[in-house]
This record gives C-alpha cells, structure tokens and sequence, in this order.
C-alpha cells in the first residue's frame, strides 16, 4: 500500500462528494431527480446508470464500514453533528433553511465518506497498523 498525502485524501473527498452529489442534491441537477423525469422515455439508460451508482456506493460504503468500524463511524457520525452544530450555532447557516441544510448534511456525508476511504491509509501511516486486507503488501 502506498502512503497517502493530502492530495490523495483531498481526491477521495471530491469523489466522495461526486457520488453524493450526483445521487441527489438539492438543485435537482441529480440522478434521483433525473430518473424519476427519464424513467418511461430511457428506462434501460436509467437502469443502467442506477445499477452504476449503486456500486460505487457499495464501494465506498464497504470501504468505510471496514475502515472505521461501528465505533469509528459513531465517531465520524458524532463528529458531523458537532460540526453541524457549531455552524448552527454559530448563524452560518439557518436550521429553517432546508437548501442550505441540506448542503451542509451531503458535504457532510462525503466527508464522512471520504474519511473511510482514507483511514486505512492514514492509520498505517501513523501508527504502523495495517488492516488485514494489506498484509500482503507489510514489508
């Protein structure tokens, strides 16, 4: 496994944010939105892209379930509330503002996301630990 950098875990973020993002998102430039418009006119394209972003989130779901484990991911999860809290808190954004919520929770979901991705990676990096999927690749 090769070290990661900044870099690395900035890319797995913005595609984490992609596959957020494309599924849906609050301007209706989305899939959901897309398919629900295209189904009876496109039915096989809409299928098929469907089936596509359903592994990609398989992908990165399983990635992170097994990188930050049940204990990790209530800590992501806890931190994100924080997170929103404080922007709330704070009066950056209104709760009664549902666009701006909810660009505030699918940025925080690809965050969530792009952490799973990248654990693994940052763990050995600083602790020397690796998951047992990489045994193969400790020198």
């Amino acid at each position: 496994m090769n070290a990661i950098s900044l870099s690395g875990i900035g890319t797995r973020f913005g595609i984490a944010l992609f596959l957020v993002l494309v599924t849906w998102n609050p301007i209706d430039f989305n899939y959901i939105d897309w398919a629900m418009r295209n189904w009876s006119v496109h039915t096989a394209v809409v299928f098929l892209l469907g089936v596509v972003l359903v592994i990609a989130w398989v992908v990165f779901l399983r990635a992170t379930v097994r990188s930050l484990g049940p204990i990790g991911i209530t800590l992501a999860v806890a931190l994100s509330g924080a997170v929103l809290w404080l922007i709330l808190d704070l009066g950056l954004v209104e709760f009664a503002n549902r666009t701006a919520m909810a660009w505030v929770l699918l940025v925080l979901l690809a965050a969530i996301l792009g952490a799973g991705m990248s654990w693994s990676h940052l763990r050995r990096r600083w602790a020397g630990q690796a998951d047992v999927d990489d045994i193969d690749d400790v020198s």
